[in-house]
């Protein structure tokens, strides 16, 4: 079972637009961010581009754009509008396969983990998401590691139903009953923290 998460999304101003124009609008908006010196134009932009990366006919344009790789350089940015709005793109890439791949071949994986440790639940949500759409069975042992399962089981008890309820689907869908009883195991006497990811606070 996969749940997309669809953080953003689409703005009708685009459904006009034939590819090469798609093309020349999605390249000005990458070019207008990498220029600005401003925060809330960057925002505002990483937006719209998240917004865009929900359609599937922007794609390709984004994928020769590098927009993956904006998205990932966002998740270590102190600002969390930045890092919120780079995983909600992601989340949306990831329903395209070739996108999904280039997230995977730039070792996307812990950076989108890292994501878990937010006090957003859009960016928490956003991760999981991510992490269910990224696993492959090459990339299953790194997407459902130890780590990552102490943190579902976490969340799949907080009182925020999506957030419980979308950790319970990645533990059911994605996880061996072996490796939710060994991380269960394993968070015993740990309860502030899981093996490299601090877990937000209550």
């Amino acid at each position: 079972m996969l749940i997309i998460c669809y953080v953003y999304q689409p703005m009708a101003g685009m459904d006009r637009f034939c590819a090469s124009e798609r093309f020349e609008y999605l390249q000005g908006l990458v070019t207008e961010f990498q220029d600005t010196d401003s925060e809330e134009a960057k925002e505002q932009i990483l937006a719209n581009l998240a917004n865009f990366a929900y359609d599937p006919r922007n794609m390709e344009a984004l994928r020769m754009l590098q927009v993956t790789e904006l998205f990932l350089d966002m998740l270590t940015e102190e600002n969390e509008n930045f890092v919120e709005f780079g995983i909600g793109g992601l989340c949306n890439l990831t329903m395209d396969r070739e996108c999904r791949d280039q997230i995977l071949e730039s070792r996307g994986i812990p950076l989108v983990t890292g994501c878990l440790s937010s006090h957003r639940d859009e960016t928490v949500l956003s991760a999981i998401t991510t992490l269910m759409n990224l696993t492959t069975a090459a990339s299953r042992s790194e997407t459902t590691d130890s780590a990552v399962v102490q943190c579902m089981l976490r969340f799949s008890l907080t009182q925020n139903p999506r957030l419980s309820n979308l950790a319970t689907v990645f533990l059911e869908d994605y996880c061996s009953q072996e490796q939710v009883d060994r991380a269960r195991e394993l968070m015993q006497g740990h309860s502030q923290s899981v093996v490299g990811i601090p877990l937000p606070k209550e």
